[in-house]
């Protein structure tokens, strides 16, 4: 078993060993030479590698960063897992039949090798830069977004210009000749977690979705070998968070990229933590090597026009376009999250029409969908459609609120840093966990209440939190996260580390997350339980819940921090509303009652009609006798706001059958011309009352209900719209003929006369009317598209919610990125990028919410606006470097922003 680090001249020995005794399957060859003389190796494999350039390609690059040793270690092992396996595994061999990996297993050799044998902690390369510093950022020294900078010692110095480096010159002409490479996979570490490329804008991508998922799907392979979840993170704030990466520069060529950051530590104990990296990034590799060919020509053509056509409580209907002049099917996958993998597992229908119906879905849920085509010869796929947002409508008798915390409420105490703890609050970010400088940190969140009704019922209720960064929890699988509900009553000071830490704690949500399942950038949700939810219930006669986020206290020794950090949403580096920690709960409200006697009770035999009697069975000749009911709803409030929650017909009989056979009563709605006896034999049933009851059911109890079912609740609201009585008929069955059998129910104003129960709450049911006078202009002031519309003119009116979409209309709330929610007329695009065209939607909606059609507008310019950059602008990145030198004490730093 090895046990060693391998050496770059180690690598480039097995690497020759390997192309000698494989020759058909690996080429080895050097594309540049480094400051120092090294060659920076690439090895090409491929099935029939001699045709290797005329194949679809996977471009992996490893240690970039000298310090990073995962991405040279990964890389050897792989090969050696190739020439084991590729003549036995028929996955493996049909990806490299179609398929070539070119691979650079060290990019920056000679700061690799200095790491080894000078300075582990050496990130750069070993370029003289002649002031007495040595090295460059190779990961910041390529031409996108390429940032001077005269700091020479930095860890991050970019050096002088744009691929000044020999090592990023060769993989740039290495890539620029290969246009066959369609996804690149740059290994780093440290954090467990992919970093997609981006273009630097809060705009959705036409490959976002194609990224999420290489992504997603990588991370799922490399959950099955050890269970551990690697994060999903493009970053914020976009426009300044990283310059001159190789990332970006080859997914400005059209190659999807990513990063992978692997471990917690540069350079962990390699039989236990580092083998564990590499093993469960084999299959990761292997799958993005498969993925190549779906995102080259010779794939089918991405699905277009993909949008939800209808959206209800239970189903949605979806359809999309696709032209291509090969033979398709369509993949159809739906996801709790837009960073969630697509496979065999969630794909809900494969199907040759161009439209696809989903039922049996929860109301009031979010759902993401996407497509993808297969050629049916070849089984190569398309790549994904942008991912489609929806969320499915509220049943009739719920309501939703999510709330967000106020800038005051939303936190984090620090255990030594009792006299800052206030300046936590609305800044940035929660840290969570312990590390050497913070002492213990807890996270404090505390949510308004008092807008939910008193006699709120909580169905279901979902605390949602977004990790952002999780470099500094450097321990792998140690500690473990969760949240806690204080008791408030307790806390005079949400800034008091002691108050805070010493609260009591009525009930601990769900399982606690350990580190390994802790993700970056995908959103952490705690589903309450039943327990759960009766306490945030008894919570509202408060008017607040109060939220402790804790990890681990202690360290290990040797450790200096095992933190967390998750976004708030406000402050410099948060990320705002959509970032915010929320708790989205769906609750319905108590029911009022109504009890309704019968307007008229009718006896319908053959013979004749009686009326105030209510009696069922069968006569002396054997026929039928039915009873008859009807009743009034105009008791019932508002049809508009009217929703019934529950409804029955109870009925008592006076006697009991003595005969023993199989006799059975029923209700059921009709509807009669005349109260006739032929007209009751010709009736038009509407829909059986609740289930039947037979003659031995009437002998142990003579008072039964009639349960309505969620039709026929329909149909009572329906006939209240209409003004229209509820008509019933009692009918009797039997499987043989009887005589003489006949149910007395109670007549007319007797004590145990019939009755129907209606339970009921009020609720609007319709939609308001769209905005109107719906406007896009660039704001000359900021340079930010600005919107304008007329709110309705409804007391029902609660506010507008803004989204906006690049791809088509948004025909939903949650079909966009959300950019505003409130009662104002106006809001400004803060983050979207004025020369791309976008479509913006504004719905108005109630207090359910209810939400309205939406008011579109198609907002393009005719002309390219600069995004200015801030020069000065501080990076965290560049703010954590300055604070590593010691130049500032962090806390200070933090309060100054």
């Amino acid at each position: 078993m090895k046990q060693q680090y391998i050496s770059y001249r180690e690598t480039i020995e097995f690497l020759n060993k390997a192309m000698g005794e494989h020759p058909d399957l690996i080429r080895l060859q050097s594309i540049g030479e480094t400051w120092e003389g090294r060659p920076i190796m690439l090895v090409t494999i491929s099935n029939d590698v001699a045709y290797a350039n005329e194949k679809p390609a996977l471009l992996y690059t490893g240690t970039i960063h000298a310090r990073e040793w995962i991405g040279i270690e990964l890389a050897t092992q792989f090969v050696q897992y190739v020439i084991d396996h590729y003549k036995t595994n028929p996955k493996l061999f049909n990806a490299l039949t179609r398929n070539t990996l070119y691979m650079v297993p060290c990019l920056n050799p000679d700061g690799f090798e200095y790491s080894r044998r000078h300075f582990s902690f050496w990130r750069k390369n070993r370029r003289d830069n002649g002031d007495g510093t040595f090295g460059v950022d190779l990961n910041r020294n390529f031409s996108v977004r390429f940032r001077k900078s005269q700091d020479t010692s930095s860890n991050i110095y970019g050096g002088p210009e744009p691929f000044s480096e020999p090592e990023t010159r060769a993989i740039k002409e290495f890539v620029d000749k290969h246009p066959n490479i369609t996804i690149s996979l740059d290994y780093h570490s440290q954090g467990n977690v992919f970093f997609p490329a981006h273009k630097f804008n809060h705009e959705e991508e036409i490959e976002g979705t194609d990224l999420n998922q290489l992504c997603a799907n990588m991370a799922s392979e490399i959950s099955k070998v050890t269970g551990r979840q690697y994060g999903i993170h493009r970053g914020k704030p976009p426009l300044n968070l990283i310059h001159g990466s190789g990332r970006e520069y080859y997914y400005n060529r059209g190659i999807l990229a990513t990063v992978v950051e692997v471990g917690t530590r540069n350079i962990p104990d390699y039989l236990i933590n580092m083998k564990q990296s590499v093993d469960e990034n084999i299959p990761a590799v292997l799958y993005a090597l498969e993925s190549a060919i779906n995102y080259s020509p010779k794939a089918p053509a991405r699905v277009s026009g993909f949008l939800a056509e209808q959206v209800g409580m239970n189903e949605v209907c979806l359809k999309w376009e696709h032209e291509s002049q090969s033979d398709c099917f369509f993949e159809i996958y739906r996801t709790p999250s837009p960073k969630h993998p697509c496979t065999n597992a969630n794909r809900v229908a494969i199907t040759r029409a161009h439209f696809h119906r989903d039922i049996q879905l929860n109301s009031g849920q979010r759902y993401f969908y996407t497509v993808r085509a297969v050629d049916r010869a070849s089984g190569i796929k398309s790549p994904f459609t942008p991912a489609l947002k929806l969320k499915t409508l509220l049943a009739g008798d719920e309501f939703s609120h999510t709330l967000f915390p106020a800038r005051s409420d939303v936190g984090y105490v620090g255990e030594k840093t009792p006299s800052l703890n206030s300046k936590h609050f609305g800044y940035n970010s929660l840290f969570v966990g312990v590390n050497h400088n913070k002492g213990h940190c807890l996270g404090v969140i505390a949510y308004n209440l008092e807008n939910l009704p008193a006699d709120t019922h909580i169905k279901t209720a979902r605390f949602s939190l977004y990790p952002m960064n999780r470099v500094n929890a450097k321990i792998e699988k140690y500690g473990e996260w969760s949240v806690s509900i204080l008791d408030a009553s307790e806390i005079s000071d949400l800034t008091s580390y002691e108050q805070i830490a010493g609260a009591t704690v009525i009930q601990t949500l769900g399982d606690a997350i350990p580190s390994d399942q802790l993700t970056q950038g995908i959103w952490t949700e705690w589903n309450f339980t039943g327990t759960e939810r009766r306490i945030l219930q008894q919570q509202i006669a408060s008017g607040r819940i109060l939220l402790r986020i804790e990890g681990p206290d202690t360290l290990p020794r040797g450790h200096d921090s095992q933190m967390m950090q998750f976004d708030i949403g406000y402050g410099r580096f948060g990320a705002g509303i959509h970032y915010r920690p929320n708790l989205e709960i769906i609750y319905t409200r108590t029911s009022q009652q109504l009890n309704l006697e019968p307007e008229n009770l009718h006896t319908i035999a053959r013979k004749e009609v009686v009326e105030g009697k209510l009696k069922s069975g069968f006569d002396s000749r054997g026929d039928k006798v039915y009873g008859h009911l009807s009743f009034n709803l105009d008791q019932l409030p508002d049809p508009e706001k009217t929703v019934v929650t529950e409804a029955y017909v109870e009925l008592k009989a006076k006697n009991r059958l003595k005969t023993r056979k199989d006799i059975r009563f029923t209700i059921e709605m009709a509807e009669l011309e005349e109260l006739a006896y032929d007209d009751v034999l010709n009736r038009q049933q509407i829909e059986y009352i609740g289930y039947e009851v037979s003659n031995t059911d009437l002998k142990a109890n003579a008072a039964h209900c009639f349960m309505f079912d969620s039709y026929c609740r329909q149909i009572l609201e329906q006939l209240h719209s209409r003004n229209m009585p509820v008509y019933l008929i009692v009918r009797p069955t039997t499987p043989s003929q009887e005589r003489n059998a006949i149910i007395d129910w109670h007549g007319k104003g007797e004590n145990w006369q019939a009755k129907l129960v209606i339970k009921y709450i009020e609720r609007r049911k319709k939609p308001l009317p769209p905005p109107t006078a719906l406007t896009a202009s660039l704001d000359s002031d900021s340079g930010r598209v600005r919107l304008t519309w007329k709110k309705p003119d409804d007391p029902d009116f609660v506010g507008c919610y803004v989204v906006r979409n690049r791809f088509h209309p948004p025909r939903s709330p949650l079909d966009g990125v959300k950019l505003y929610g409130g009662r104002d007329e106006y809001t400004l695009d803060d983050f979207g990028n004025p020369n791309i065209a976008k479509y913006y939607a504004v719905f108005s909606y109630d207090s359910v919410p209810n939400y309205s059609a939406p008011a579109t507008v198609l907002f393009s310019l005719n002309e390219v606006i600069p995004v200015l950059e801030d020069e000065d602008y501080e990076t965290q990145e560049d703010e954590e470097e300055r604070l590593s030198r010691g130049e500032e004490n962090e806390e200070t730093s933090l309060v100054k922003a």
